[in-house]
């Protein structure tokens, strides 16, 4: 091996041809396959390349490792970029990425990712909104957004409230960890195979079998729904139009219900202001369209690094680990709706998601 082959640099992503695939690799094992900014404009790029290639009939999304499919965005990089003073840089990844899921979510060929370990944040971008979600016993969802000051975007807006009850106003709010059960039984989930067999079922899928067939050569069955034997209390105590509502009536719940419980104390240590915004979007979402839910997600991240729990919430998280971050304001009390609101106001036209250009 000589030495220009040893020093050369891994790429981020892989994104070739096998067989009848535009198949995908997220490639960054070591940081849970967490997106960045050039992992979001290869997939793009691959995207527009394969639709008008006829040989390519499906796109195959994979995460490299065995630990995750896509763990979430560069959460680091992009705090990083806004303390620098390039706010700029980092609010054009999420644009760049909102666009990717509206692609995807509109994408005329069969979508499919392999999703057999964690899938959060940014993962659940690239992977929920195509035509066939496949996930394996290793399967590990969350949105846990809210735990960092942050949001639940890349399409959370759509896609959570359109789960059944309040599934999905539960899962944004605690960001509470899911299987492959809970997935398949919510609907996160389109397929259900063996990470044994994910093998098998990718060669078939790159060598132009039907999707559908290919799907089903290493069938797993995801067994009942934990979630869904709980929608009573889940509904009842999530159907609040506050989120002081809904801490009520989890403290009025707790006492029978571990669920509830362990709700309660997830929500109480996690950002005020960012339970009302995911609350809020929950509220708005669930009557628009995938193209409006992005556009509003893009408002709302460009006043989410204005603020202070963001950066505070991945110091103590992601930077620091201590987990002990301090929210301003830091009781829900002190959350005011006037707030609230103005993280959904619209941004200047030519600051729109839909109006952005790379930069």
């Amino acid at each position: 091996m000589t030495d220009a082959e040893t020093t050369a640099p891994t790429p981020d992503i892989v994104c070739e041809r096998r067989g009848a695939a535009g198949f995908v690799v997220l490639n960054r094992p070591k940081a849970l396959n967490a997106l960045n900014h050039p992992m979001v404009k290869g997939l793009a790029q691959a995207l527009d390349e394969w639709e008008s290639d006829p040989a390519v009939t499906r796109i195959v999304v994979t995460g490299a490792g065995d630990r995750a499919f896509c763990a979430g965005g560069d959460i680091r990089l992009v705090t990083e970029q806004c303390k620098a003073g390039r706010a700029d840089e980092a609010l054009a990844f999420w644009a760049d990425e909102y666009r990717l899921n509206i692609r995807i979510k509109r994408y005329p060929k069969p979508y499919i990712s392999l999703i057999d370990g964690i899938v959060m944040g940014g993962g659940v971008g690239v992977s929920l909104h195509g035509s066939h979600v496949v996930g394996t016993d290793k399967y590990l969802f969350a949105m846990p957004e809210v735990g960092i000051g942050f949001f639940p975007d890349v399409g959370g807006s759509y896609a959570l409230p359109r789960l059944p009850g309040r599934t999905g106003t539960w899962l944004a709010l605690t960001g509470e960890r899911i299987g492959i059960a809970d997935a398949a039984g919510l609907g996160l989930v389109t397929h259900c195979v063996r990470s044994d067999g994910l093998g098998k079922v990718r060669d078939a899928l790159c060598e132009g079998m039907d999707v559908d067939e290919a799907l089903a050569l290493a069938p797993l069955d995801p067994g009942p729904s934990p979630a869904l034997a709980e929608r009573p209390v889940i509904d009842r105590c999530f159907d609040g139009g506050s989120i002081a509502e809904i801490l009520e009536a989890l403290r009025m719940a707790s006492a029978t219900s571990p669920l509830a419980a362990r709700a309660l104390g997830s929500m109480l240590a996690k950002s005020p202001t960012s339970q009302a915004i995911a609350l809020e979007q929950m509220r708005r979402g669930a009557a628009m369209d995938f193209e409006s839910a992005m556009a509003m997600e893009m408002r709302i991240v460009s006043r989410i690094v204005e603020g202070h729990d963001f950066f505070e919430g991945v110091r103590a998280v992601i930077v620091d680990k201590d987990q002990k971050p301090v929210w301003r304001p830091d009781r829900i009390e002190a959350v005011d709706a006037a707030m609230i609101a103005r993280y959904f106001e619209p941004l200047p036209p030519h600051k729109e998601l839909l109006a952005a250009r790379e930069g």
